[in-house]
This record gives structure tokens, sequence and C-alpha cells, in this order.
């Protein structure tokens, strides 16, 4: 079936040529650390800051005001994965980031399957994105006086095409080459920066006595603050900065190896900042009792919070470029979760196919295209589930493991692979790198154990809980490695030193 699909794509598929060959095309090393910034912050700044920080309201009743330091309390882990990813991804520099730094640092089962694991909840991350992409242009339409149009977009169809329709448009942007991706990435990445300062200026300015005689909930009924409830919202939250791991993702294609951590600790640190300083912002001009009593009715965002404080025309531009901030982060995810199936073809994992590569624009096409049908699949389930906190705890349960085996592949680098280890050139100091990684293991495993034990709590059905269907998916995952691992056995070699004991060619 994989051959079917790349056949679609290549100039000449009955005379495809062998990966192995020299004159296979290969992926080409074009992205400056401007397009690695940019795809961070691109994966980042979206659905995240826009949405996340007040529908949470509804999904942890209870957080009012606390949100804003709920986003501080979820930063601290963020930035010790992040220093993680930026010291490993300096020393493997190829395409497919935690797979190939786990597998070759830690454990190749350990990799695949925290690479698995990131594709999937990945994954998730696209449908949800795609699906929240429609409420915000329900917004635009409603801003500019169409109202018809507006409550058009409430309908299941519509919502679902719409959503569709975006995720296969991020497939086109990152099929015609990276040269395209990256200048696209960067014109939408400046784009999106307008809307959200605006916001955080306005918000700051604004008067909030002012804003709570303009609509303040009654205080009868709201639900009480715990710290279960803090907790909660912190790893939800923590979702938002999902993401720069796009940038080890695509290190295949950087220029440099060090521009590949210069990315990604820029992007953490500024997106953290300004995280914390936009929702304090929204939050100090918008009465939270108000924003929860919104959020009860139907799917809210910052910019449908702010319009009524703003000038019409100003609330609409701004609404315009949180779309576009959506929009952006489709092809940042695409990206990344099409070089983690092409990482696991080129170490035989998956069948050849998909490590192959577009003769005309280096691309792998046959990656990116089950990508994009996954993320459309995802689209789907959020509209069975009837809402997308599913998808967020999925993608939160999914990197937390990623993100803790990071750190382990950190903590034992030097003793299972000390050839490659002495190639790392960011956080080169061992002591440094135990204590960063070793945070890291105490804070995302708490995070882990939060999300686990809310979601087991859940009064949702068990097929609707985030553990079981990302076991469910582990499960799958696990049987696929072993039939790899059983193949090459079969065959009579070695998989962990003629596979893993290197880096994958380029």
């Amino acid at each position: 079936m994989w051959f079917t699909v790349s056949g679609l794509f290549m100039n000449n598929p009955a005379s495809a040529p062998d990966l192995c060959a020299a004159s296979a095309p290969r992926l080409k090393r074009e992205l400056s650390l401007i397009g690695l910034i940019a795809t961070a912050v691109a994966a980042m700044v979206g659905v995240g800051v826009n949405i996340l920080p007040f529908m949470v309201q509804r999904s942890q009743p209870g957080i009012g005001a606390w949100v804003p330091l709920a986003y501080v309390v979820a930063a601290g882990p963020a930035v010790l994965a992040a220093l993680c990813y930026a010291a490993l991804v300096s020393a493997m520099p190829r395409a497919g980031g935690s797979y190939v730094n786990i597998s070759r640092a830690l454990n190749p089962f350990a990799g695949f399957i925290a690479s698995f694991s990131q594709w999937f909840g990945l994954s998730m991350a696209m449908g949800v994105v795609a699906y929240f992409l429609v409420p915000v242009l329900r917004d635009l339409l409603l801003a500019v006086g169409w109202a018809d149009g507006g409550a058009v977009l409430d309908l299941t169809l519509p919502r679902i095409t719409i959503s569709i329709l975006a995720i296969w448009l991020a497939w086109l942007m990152n099929l015609v080459g990276i040269r395209f991706y990256e200048r696209s990435v960067v014109i939408l990445a400046a784009i999106t920066i307008v809307g959200p300062v605006i916001m955080t200026i306005a918000g700051a300015l604004h008067r909030p006595v002012a804003a709570a005689s303009a609509g303040a909930q009654s205080t009868a009924d709201l639900p009480r603050f715990t710290v279960a409830t803090f907790l909660g919202t912190a790893v939800v939250l923590f979702s938002s900065f999902i993401g720069f791991d796009a940038v080890s993702q695509a290190a295949g294609e950087a220029r440099r190896a060090m521009d590949l951590a210069k990315a990604i600790v820029i992007a953490i640190a500024c997106v953290a900042v300004y995280y914390v300083c936009f929702t304090w912002s929204v939050y100090h001009a918008v009465p939270w009792q108000q924003i929860y009593a919104v959020s009860k009715i139907h799917d809210v965002s910052a910019p449908g919070l702010l319009a009524p404080y703003l000038p019409a025309w100003l609330g609409v531009a701004i609404l315009a470029s949180v779309v576009v901030a959506i929009l952006k982060v489709l092809p940042a995810l695409m990206l990344g979760n099409s070089r983690t199936l092409y990482a696991f073809s080129r170490d035989q994992v998956l069948p050849s196919s998909f490590s192959r590569v577009h003769g005309r624009f280096r691309t792998p096409h046959v990656s990116l295209t089950v990508t994009a049908v996954a993320g459309s699949l995802c689209v789907l389930g959020c509209n069975w589930a009837g809402d997308f906190f599913l998808g967020v705890d999925l993608l939160v349960l999914s990197m937390l493991v990623n993100f803790l085996l990071m750190a382990g592949a950190l903590l034992r680098f030097p003793h299972t692979n000390p050839e490659l280890y002495r190639q790392m050139i960011f956080l080169k100091a061992r002591k440094m790198q135990v204590t960063v990684a070793s945070a890291a293991v105490v804070c995302l495993g708490g995070l882990l154990m939060v999300q686990v034990v809310e979601d087991l709590r859940s009064a949702s059905p068990w097929y609707l809980k985030s553990t079981t269907s990302w076991t469910a998916a582990m499960l799958g995952g696990c049987w696929l490695f072993y039939r790899f691992w059983a193949r090459l056995r079969r065959e009579g070699r070695d998989p962990r030193s003629e596979i893993f004991g290197e880096l994958p060619q380029e």
C-alpha cells in the first residue's frame, strides 16, 4: 500500500532508486537559525496561548485567576526538557530527533517508544489545532458583522471540512521543499507577532474595574480553588510549550548542529516569558468569573474575550492575526512528525517507502502524506469525543513520557555511547548535564503522575480516557518494534551494533 501511495508523487515510480544507492535523493541541509527558531515558535504559539489558558476554566473549574501562576509552574519542566533536547541534538544532528537521540544514547526500544509516543501525541496535536481553528474563524466572521457565516461554522460538517483542509494545506507547504517551508513559516511567524503584542498591551492597560462593571458574573455557585485544580491546570498548560522538539525532528535539514541547540533555547525562553505576560494581561482585563461563565457555553479565545474592549477594526485585525497564528502551527508539527516516520524507515523499523525522498522537492513525501492522514483522523476523533481536551490530554501524556526518556538518555549517554557523547557541543559540563537531567526527571515525573491520576479519576468512560488510549497505541508500537527486532535476529544481524551503534547516514 505504501509503495502505491509513494508512486503518486514520484517522477518515475517504476524506476525509483534504491535508498542505499548513492544517487538516491537526500534531505537538504538548508534550514538556518532563523528558520529553526521560527519552526519552534510556530509549533508552540497558537492554540496553546490563545485558547487553552481560558478554556481551562471549563476543564479545571476553580482555577480562577491563578492561571498565570500555573503557567510559571508549567514552564519549569518545559525549560528543563528543552535543555535536555538541546544537549542531545547537538551531538546527534539527524532527522528524527528524540528517536535518534534516545535510541543511541539510552536504548533502541526506549528510543522507539519515546518517539512513537511523540508521533502519536503530535498527531493528536495536529487534530486539536485544526479543530480549534474554526471557532477563531467564527469569531472573526462575527467581528466583521457576518453573523450567518459565523453560525454556519458552529455546525459539524463545516467545522470538520475546514479543519481537514487546513491540515492538507500544511502538507502542501511541506511537500514543495524545505526552502519554501522556511520562508512561509518565518513570514507567518512574523505576522502573528502583531496580534499577541497588541493584545498584551491592551490587556495590561485596560482598567480591570471597568471590565468588571462591563460584565462580571455573579459569585454565586462559583467553583472553589484547590491544590489539585492548580496542579491539573499546570499539566494542561504544559502542553502549550510542546513544539520546541520540532527543531530536533528537523535536525537532518539544519545547516549547523549548534544552530539546533541555539534555536531550542532561544525559542523556549522567549515563549515562556511571553505566555506568562500575555495570560496575565488578559486576566487583568477580563474577570475570570466572566471567562468561566462563557467557557461553559462555547469555546472561547483570547481575541474573542478582548474584542469588546478594543476598537472594532483592531479587534478584527487581532482575530485575523490569531487565525494565522493557529494555521502556522500545522506546518511545523507536520515537519517534525513526518521526520519521525522518516527516521523509523531509515533504521528499517518501517518499510523503506517511508524514507523515500521526492526527486524534485527533496522532501519525504510518503511520510508527509501518512502524517497528514493521521492528523485528519484526529480531527474526526475530536468531533467524536465532543471536546478537544481528550486530544490535549493525549498530547501531554505522550510528550511527558518522551521528555522523561530524553532526560534519562542524557544521564546515560556517556556510558551507553561514549563515542557519540564526545561529539556534544552544547551543555558540555557533565555536572550541569546531571543536574539538568535529574531535575527534569523529578519535575516531569511529578507532572506525569498528576496527569495519570487526574485522568483515571475523571468521570469519562474508559474509552475516552487518555491513559487507556495511549496504552493501546503503545501496545501497537511495541508489537511493531518486536517484529522489526525479531526479523533482524532471524537474519543473523545484531541491531544494537549494526544500526543503533552509530548515527544514520545522511
